[in-house]
């Protein structure tokens, strides 16, 4: 029997469950978490050494072995979650696959597999995710460093409380140094120097940003600290926090081994063994470049992060539509000066004509359309002319906390689509949903476009047959402005040139 399909799944506001699958480059992990009273509690979770990392070949593409190893792991994952009545899932990669040439067709079969959809996140997006999972397992009020080193990138995050700062993803992890320095398995004395070196040079950078004054604590979250924490126990060296003389004991330990096979250490994982190496290499480099004397294994990680990044997306008492994606816009509209008025104007007025053609649309459509309103004119902080390419330019490459790029991405042509001709997003009006955002957020920038909160009569959009909307006005028989109807008639001769949708202006 095949497993049931999970990609219709939306949030709800419910105390129901959320799962979380980390991607990583060395190792997927799967989560089952639950928020109750603010605390965090897991119902379940598993692990599969993947090695999605050693598997991008010369060329950036991702390996048949590897492709199937993760595919695999996938569906084992979605047999594990037919057990759960979940509020949401949410599946992240991440280096690997910002890497890959050919992660489209990855992305495609990995979906089909998982039966939700897998998204790549950014490297700062990541690092947020990985200090949210951090804050809320183990709290804390004081500046903190909070360390991430995974497979093929390491990420480092300052933050406070629950609120995370700067954010930084490096190119670097222990299985791309692994890889690059002890590829043969030698554990040699000049291997670790030079490891250590190309790992300082990634680093120095940013030596300013995460210096010691911006901090109080430093902690490692996710695979490298915790197995290195955990052979430091096992030999008695340290009570499991890490130091640059015991990291350095670590190193001293592998060069005597002499070679990966030859590693004998207590608490060193058989999965670990391969990437340890580089895993100390930045330990050590991480430790000398930026001044740390101690780091402390967390609990959480990004899984968590996730975890607790989607039940902050369920409706609430007071705000029903707030979440974290909400106060990224809000920043944004700050950011670049956007005029609140009048996105809120136009807001009102594309929602509205939404609900009109699509009254029973699924809520990441009308918020997607929600945001792209408030934000349409953040491009007039470049240049009034071709605003809306500079404002989709922008959207796409902001930090929006909360974000999945797919989605980051689809508001951006949102704001591109707005105004001007429909060939520079003709197949993109192909999808459905994405023409019936567009018509509703051109027709409302049109409509108020004299930047007036009164004096206008309301437009109301309906669909009269396959693909025809007609415009019409309410009250009966108020007609706009004769700049409006002007507009209003230039735009629906666009759409007939485009094809596909029609729109009728009643009286024009």
């Amino acid at each position: 029997m095949p497993a049931r399909p999970l990609h219709d799944m939306t949030l709800v506001a419910s105390s129901l469950p959320m799962a979380a699958i980390d991607m990583g480059s060395n190792s997927f992990r799967l989560e089952v978490g639950q928020l109750k009273a603010g605390r965090y509690r897991r119902l379940d979770s598993a692990k599969a050494v993947v090695r999605l990392g050693a598997g991008l070949d010369e060329h950036g593409l991702l390996r048949h072995d590897a492709t199937e190893r993760a595919l695999q792991t996938l569906r084992q994952f979605r047999e594990r979650l037919t057990g759960f009545e979940l509020g949401g899932i949410r599946a992240v990669a991440t280096q690997t696959l910002r890497e890959a040439r050919n992660r489209e067709e990855f992305l495609r079969r990995a979906t089909q597999a998982l039966g939700a959809p897998v998204e790549v996140i950014s490297g700062h997006e990541e690092a947020r995710l990985i200090f949210v999972g951090v804050a809320k397992l183990q709290p804390s009020t004081l500046p903190r460093l909070v360390i991430d080193i995974g497979g093929r990138s390491t990420e480092l995050v300052l933050g406070c409380g629950a609120r995370a700062g700067a954010a930084e993803s490096f190119g670097v992890g222990s299985v791309s140094l692994s890889l690059r320095h002890f590829g043969d398995g030698r554990l040699t004395h000049d291997a670790f120097a030079a490891a250590q070196a190309t790992a300082q040079a990634v680093f120095e950078q940013a030596t300013t940003d995460f210096a010691p004054h911006h901090w109080q604590e430093a902690l490692g979250a996710s695979g490298t600290a915790g197995a290195v924490s955990a052979l430091l126990l096992g030999h008695g060296i340290t009570d499991g926090r890490i130091t640059p003389r015991a990291v350095h004991w670590c190193i001293e330990r592998c060069i005597d081994a002499g070679h990966v096979e030859q590693l004998q250490l207590r608490g060193l994982r058989d999965d670990r063994r391969p990437v340890l190496a580089g895993g100390l290499a930045i330990l050590a480099a991480l430790m000398r470049g930026f001044g740390i004397q101690e780091i402390v294994p967390a609990k959480g990680a990004l899984r968590q992060g996730v975890i607790v990044d989607l039940s902050g997306r369920e409706p609430c008492a007071n705000d029903p539509a707030a979440d974290l994606r909400d106060a990224a816009v809000a920043a944004l509209q700050r950011q670049f000066h956007c005029d609140l008025a009048q996105a809120r104007r136009v807001h009102d007025t594309a929602l509205a004509l939404h609900r009109d053609i699509a009254p029973d649309a699924a809520a990441e459509e009308q918020h997607e359309l929600a945001w792209a309103c408030a934000l349409h004119e953040m491009g007039r902080c470049i240049s009034h002319h071709d605003f809306h390419r500079h404002g989709a330019y922008l959207m796409g490459h902001a930090e929006a906390p909360g974000f999945a790029p797919s989605q980051q991405r689809r508001v951006a042509e949102l704001i591109l689509a707005q105004r001007g001709g429909l060939k520079k997003v003709e197949e993109l009006l192909a999808r459905r949903v994405f023409a019936r955002q567009a018509l509703c957020l051109r027709l409302a920038v049109i409509h108020c476009h004299a930047r007036r909160n009164h004096d206008r009569p309301r437009l109301r959009l309906a669909v009269t047959g396959a693909g025809r909307h007609t415009l019409r006005w309410k009250p009966d028989g108020i007609t706009p402005d004769p700049r409006t109807l002007h507009l209003l008639r230039e735009e629906a001769a666009l759409w007939k040139q485009q094809g596909g949708f029609e729109l009728v202006v009643k009286g024009g």
